[in-house]
């Protein structure tokens, strides 16, 4: 299984060079998706045989295992290994980060075809032998009824440029089979929607820099060198920033992009500072090694903590290090925000939970009441914003802050049970948040806007949208029996479960909790009921291609939601 290891973080790679050194051919999209793919089976596979690993014991006592393991020397003097392991906490990662890479080429792809097809249509439409209308000679210009049909006014109240055909808002949508991915010709989906103007985002770039995300993500989930470990959490930066910056929305895309990278680079330097403590304290960039023998010594450990947590909480993000997320969400295109609450976010919440509490449990523990006071602070204000937000992707992104709280809130509780509540709602995040992010996408790149006032009546004009982005939301305020539930009710019972003052953080989270069916519901009532809105009318239902490209996500949710058992018994076999 070491080869499917170095395979699971290759194969991304190479499909970025492959679709970077193809993307004039009208396939370049096909073969990305078909690169992660690739990867996704790979990731998949590594289960077989984790049986045989070998178990870590420490004290007299079996601590975890890796369930396969590979290494390869390459700069020893810096500590540096191509090393790679896997286990039940560092496997599920890996996979959903397989799977949204999946997800967001066959986007890229499918609605790229769409709209060369658009295009195609729309150049046969102009090309086409100008149909005079019956009257026209006789009367001097169009009769009453061709004028009305052609949009001009039957009193001849009208100039020449007036006289195209007028379309209701989404009429070019909802033909083919990508209305998500279908702008209205000539119109620049940017203008007033939060996606990228022209053709740019369909550009088979957009998936090289998706694929480069992938197999960076992917590298810093399995690899078992910090020092690699830190060379794959800086690689991400790039072609993160440059998703943002060159296929966002116009009007925001280069400052969002220049915060994004402002605050990534400062957790970067500090979370450095706190590995390169770490390895010249124990003298190796092991990881596994270093969980072993019980981390960095007792002098160094809250200042290594500290370090660590400072860096990752910018990329988690934790309140009050979140304000790039907003602006990085809302100017992002639907994929860039798919995989930034997917996957971006799980680097920051994957290293403070295994990287920074790992190696420094001493000083997780003194530093746990800071840390469950940020956490829970984070939730009741991110939870009272989200309430008077008026655009939807900028209040699913601020969500996100409540949600991470809840992950950081069940870390600092200490507990088994608050360890395992924070890697779970971890994982349930990955899937309920980038549903609602590719919902949000569709609806905009539809009607065009994304204001909560503009939209009304979705449950109308596109019943099967406004289902999913109904139970999406319910997923996400935490309804039983979908995956949003388990993490959030078990952080409650973790730090209730500490007494004293941990009780005030529990009830925080709590109504954090209640915050967010407040937020949630406020944003269904504005978007699905009422009249159908203007911009709503006339746009069209989820297409088949977009039931395929959701489908995972939603079969996630549920299967997380009624099934939480298994997951939870591969987070007992993690090293931790």
């Amino acid at each position: 299984m070491g080869v499917m290891l170095i395979l699971a973080a290759a194969l991304p790679a190479a499909g970025a060079l492959a679709v970077w050194r193809l993307r004039r051919r009208p396939y370049a999209h096909w073969i990305g998706a078909g690169a992660a793919a690739l990867a996704f089976a790979a990731v998949a596979m590594l289960p077989v045989g984790r049986g045989s690993g070998a178990w870590l014991v420490a004290d007299g006592e079996l601590t975890g295992a890796w369930w396969h393991q590979v290494s390869i020397e390459w700069a020893p003097s810096l500590h540096l290994e191509f090393s790679l392991a896997v286990d039940g906490v560092s496997w599920t990662l890996a996979l959903l980060t397989a799977l949204l890479g999946v997800l967001c080429c066959v986007h890229n792809a499918v609605g790229a075809e769409q709209r060369a097809a658009d295009l195609l249509g729309a150049d046969r439409a102009a090309s086409a032998p100008l149909q005079v209308p019956a009257g026209s000679f006789e009367t001097g210009g169009p009769s009453p009824a061709a004028r009305r049909v052609r949009g001009v006014p039957a009193d001849g109240a009208s100039g020449s440029a007036s006289g195209s055909l007028q379309e209701p808002p989404g009429s070019f949508e909802t033909g083919g089979p990508f209305p998500a991915a279908a702008p209205v010709h000539g119109v620049p989906s940017g203008a007033g929607g939060g996606e990228p103007e022209g053709d740019r985002w369909q550009s088979p770039i957009l998936t090289a820099l998706l694929l480069a995300v992938q197999a960076a993500s992917t590298l810093v989930f399995l690899t078992d060198n910090l020092v690699l470990f830190f060379i794959a959490f800086e690689a991400v930066l790039l072609p993160m920033w440059a998703i943002i910056h060159r296929y966002g929305d116009p009007a925001a895309r280069r400052r969002a992009a220049a915060k994004f990278a402002l605050f990534t680079v400062a957790g970067s330097l500090l979370m450095a500072t706190g590995l390169f403590i770490a390895i010249a304290d124990t003298g190796t960039a092991d990881l596994g090694a270093i969980l072993l023998h019980g981390g960095v010594g007792d002098d160094r450990s809250l200042l290594v903590f500290a370090l660590l947590a400072l860096g990752f909480a910018v990329k988690a993000p934790l309140w009050p290090f979140h304000s790039w997320l907003p602006d990085a969400h809302t100017a992002a295109p639907t994929v860039g925000s798919v995989l930034l609450a997917g996957v971006l976010l799980k680097l920051g919440t994957y290293g403070l939970i295994r990287v920074a509490g790992g190696l420094a449990p001493d000083g997780a523990a003194d530093a746990a009441p800071v840390l469950a006071a940020l956490a829970a602070l984070g939730i009741l204000v991110a939870g009272l914003v989200c309430l008077r937000l008026p655009e939807i992707k900028r209040l699913i992104a601020y969500s996100s802050v409540g949600h991470m709280g809840f992950v950081v809130l069940a870390f600092a509780a200490g507990t088994e049970a608050g360890v395992r509540a924070a890697l779970f709602g971890n994982l349930a995040h990955g899937l309920v948040t980038p549903l609602l992010f590719f919902l949000a996408g569709a609806l905009k790149a539809r009607t065009h806007t994304g204001s909560l006032g503009a939209l009304g009546g979705l449950r109308l004009a596109a019943p099967a949208l406004a289902g999913l982005l109904g139970f999406a939301a319910l997923a996400s305020l935490g309804l039983p029996g979908l995956a949003g539930f388990w993490g959030e009710a078990f952080t409650v019972y973790a730090a209730a479960e500490r007494g004293g003052a941990w009780l005030g953080l529990a009830a925080a989270a709590a109504f954090g909790a209640f915050l967010a069916a407040a937020y949630l519901l406020r944003m269904l009532r504005r978007v699905s009921h009422g009249p159908v809105a203007p911009a709503v009318y006339g746009i069209g239902d989820v297409s088949a291609a977009e039931a395929a490209v959701w489908a995972p996500l939603v079969a996630g949710t549920l299967l997380l939601g009624l099934v939480p058992g298994p997951l939870l018994a591969l987070f007992s076999e993690g090293l931790l």
